[in-house]
């Protein structure tokens, strides 16, 4: 097995699921701070408790983004053609 099918079924099987389940939990966590920032907008601790889940979902979004970037770098740089189902995401 060469190194460009290793790094290619690494990519494939583990990291682009784990990516994608941790960006889906990332906007889950926004959507669910939205929703009670919404719910609760009247109470100041409520509001507040909202924005801080928006703010860490989008931080989670910004972090899978940039995971996903390097994971395109580093095939980039090896010479591995980037694989249909890693350019589709």
């Amino acid at each position: 097995m060469s190194i460009d099918s290793f790094l290619g079924r690494v990519t494939e099987y583990i990291l682009n699921p784990i990516i994608v389940l941790m960006f889906v939990v990332a906007l889950l966590v926004f959507f669910w701070g939205l929703v009670e920032f919404i719910h609760k907008a009247g109470s100041e601790d409520g509001r507040e408790t909202g924005k801080r889940n928006m703010m860490y979902g989008i931080i989670g979004m910004v972090i899978m983004i940039g995971v996903y970037g390097i994971i395109r770098i580093t095939l980039a740089t090896f010479g591995i053609d980037t694989p249909e189902y890693i350019r589709g995401l």
